[in-house]
């Protein structure tokens, strides 16, 4: 049986089946594994995690924990309350208006940023006149229609991982601040500092930053040395809002203070750092990489509510599951009805009953595509699914 206990229930003869943080916030070779010795619990312990998953077939058992399955059911009880807490419908140009444009802005903003990350190892400066009218070109396209820019996220290449990384950071962090009705020069500043928030990664050495393994303890602290040396080059560079600043700086500080590189706490860390947090975390967690697969949209939001318990902060959490939905945009889902569908656009009134494109049955066929408003139709969703476990290219099936 899979439990949730406090991590100070921890001890030497458990098995931990999941250490219940982002993988990439720790470099244990794996997630699961017996814990063996008191050393063990203190490196686990050291990851700054509050509540871990133990294996009690494999392992000791603590007999009140909850089971992962009561977990996940207080987690769901909340995320309904989210999806029916009713936003003030937003006007929008029609998702096909705005699709070409979306997806031609990508394109573009994942070249500049790799230009730039490249001139920045040359060391040249960052040059913002550059950076600024494509942020305000993000923002203008998410104002217009988010659900033609947000699915765009998801589609990353293993080689480029940093840059497109840094774009949908861009995007979703955009979506986001604009949820929250923060002032649009308050937004652009945010989106800014996403865009750049992880410039200090071209100080990290090629064969750290794209090692096809886990990192050992030493590439690990390189690693997370990116945020100071982003924080230098920021600094350094003209025009820059300390706005966008905060966001690059605090983007892995924790609520909780179990972050880095400053252990700021609470309130010592800004509203953007605070929000740069939780959108690093959710696409890092949702990205494919060499050695890891990403998790599926709607389950990361999940973790994200079950975090929010500590790391970060649970208001700002559960307005950001509003911003890109509880079955995000571009998502792949399961229905009631057995078939497959890709989520196509919200209905902000109720984000369990987005727009969908039928396309697949899971008897193993495709269908002749249909567009499906939840609204109204007796089908349901009832789970979300993987791209590749059904050998379908979510390019494809992206809002046209």
């Amino acid at each position: 049986m899979i439990k949730l206990i406090p991590i100070e229930k921890l001890q030497p003869g458990m098995y931990i089946h999941d250490l219940n943080c982002g993988w990439m916030e720790h470099n244990f070779l794996r997630n699961r594994f017996a814990v063996k010795s008191d050393e063990d619990v203190t490196k686990v312990r050291e990851l700054g995690v509050h509540e871990i998953y133990i294996d009690t077939a494999q392992g000791l058992d603590v007999e009140e924990a909850p089971t992962q399955e009561e977990a996940a059911h207080n987690v769901d009880e909340v995320l309904e309350a989210i999806a029916t807490d009713a936003a003030a419908p937003v006007r929008r140009v029609s998702v096909q208006r705005e699709v070409e444009r979306a997806r031609n802005l990508h394109s573009e903003a994942n070249r500049i940023v790799r230009d730039m990350m490249g001139d920045i190892r040359l060391g040249k400066q960052i040059q913002l006149e550059q950076i600024e009218p494509l942020v305000e070109r993000i923002v203008d396209s998410i104002f217009r229609q988010q659900d033609a820019m947000l699915p765009l996220a998801r589609l990353k290449d293993h080689d480029e991982y940093t840059f497109q990384h840094s774009v949908s950071v861009c995007t979703l962090m955009t979506s986001f601040a604009r949820t929250l009705e923060l002032p649009r020069d308050i937004i652009h500043e945010i989106a800014v500092g996403a865009l750049l928030h992880d410039v200090g990664k071209a100080k990290v050495p090629d064969d750290i930053l794209n090692k096809p393994a886990k990192l050992t303890d030493a590439e690990f602290v390189k690693m997370k040395s990116h945020v100071v040396q982003s924080k230098i080059i920021l600094q350094g560079t003209p025009g820059i809002s300390q706005i966008a600043l905060d966001v690059a700086a605090q983007h892995h500080e924790r609520f909780d203070g179990t972050g880095y590189p400053n252990k700021l706490k609470g309130d010592e860390i800004s509203l953007y750092g605070q929000m740069g947090a939780i959108v690093d975390v959710y696409d890092a967690i949702t990205s494919n990489r060499v050695y890891h697969k990403g998790m599926a949209p709607t389950e990361a939001l999940r973790k994200l509510l079950e975090w929010s318990k500590f790391h970060f902060n649970p208001t700002l959490v559960q307005a950001f599951i509003r911003a890109v939905g509880i079955y995000p945009t571009g998502s792949l889902v399961r229905l009631e009805s057995r078939r497959l569908a890709v989520v196509q656009a919200q209905n902000p009134e109720n984000l369990m009953q987005p727009v969908v494109k039928v396309i697949f049955h899971t008897r193993g066929y495709y269908l002749t595509p249909e567009t499906v408003d939840l609204r109204h139709s007796q089908d349901r969703i009832v789970g979300h699914e993987d791209f590749e476990a059904w050998d379908i290219d979510p390019a494809r099936w992206l809002p046209e």
